[in-house]
């Protein structure tokens, strides 16, 4: 028999990152936000499980905010639902409004980098740098705790990073969330009867705060043997790995 387990906190504060219990190490929370050094302004946003072609962004009307809109569909049969996902980031400060952006979505993150107008009179602008809150700082307490939080942007969905099935025939099905992994870089291994996953996101933008890595143990054997890989079935895409581990 195999049975989910859940990745316990790896100290006694909680865990790393309270949006994703694998996280390990890395920029924590959904997004990160970052002034560059010409004013513009970078944000990266987790969207497991969306596309690269699943994703929609446009201007606020006020010229504030963007849209972001994108879907993750269902990729197996054992997925729970399609995901649907809604957000509106943008500029806090009043003196500046949104003239374009550009925007990359791959392996389940959307990096965008906005692009702003001054509109204040030259002689009423601020002398200091705009600030924005959270994302950059990996030690962050406001991401550390002992319970998981959920996706804030998932309007239909799991919104939890974690989901597993028990199926019929003994079987486990599980969906683990690790944005930013690229396809090549999730590893599974059994030891001790325990099946853990890693995975490393590594930096895509010049403006990452830098690589995360993702690691736990998500199922347990009812007897402590070693499941050949190849009998493991196993998707990984778009930061999203998806296991079926057969009955013992």
């Amino acid at each position: 028999m195999v049975a989910p387990i859940r990745a316990a906190p790896p100290s006694p504060e909680g865990y790393y990152a309270t949006n994703n219990e694998f996280l390990v190490s890395g920029s924590k929370g959904y997004t990160e936000m970052k002034m560059l050094e010409n004013e513009e302004m970078f944000l990266r946003i987790d969207l497991p499980g969306v596309p690269e072609d699943g994703v929609s962004v446009s201007i606020d009307r006020s010229k504030k905010f963007v849209w972001v809109n994108a879907e993750a569909p269902k990729v197996h049969k054992h997925d729970s639902s399609h995901r649907k996902y809604e957000t509106l980031p943008g500029i806090t400060c009043k003196c500046c409004v949104i003239s374009s952006f550009t925007a990359d979505m791959s392996d389940g993150v959307l990096r965008l980098v906005l692009s702003k107008t001054n509109t204040m009179p030259q002689h009423l602008r601020s002398k200091g740098p705009h600030k924005f809150p959270h994302g950059s700082n990996p030690s962050d307490p406001s991401y550390t705790g002992p319970v998981l939080e959920s996706h804030p942007c998932v309007l239909q969905g799991s919104g939890m990073a974690y989901e597993s099935k028990q199926l019929q025939n003994g079987s486990l099905y599980l969906r683990i969330d690790m944005p930013g992994v690229p396809i090549d870089n999730f590893t599974v291994s059994v030891a001790n009867g325990k099946l853990k996953v890693t995975g490393e996101a590594p930096v895509v933008s010049p403006h990452d705060q830098g690589p995360r890595f993702y690691s736990g143990e998500v199922a347990a054997l009812s007897t402590p043997v070693n499941i050949p890989s190849r009998r493991m079935k196993s998707i990984a895409k778009d930061g999203v790995l998806r296991l079926l581990i057969p009955p013992i």
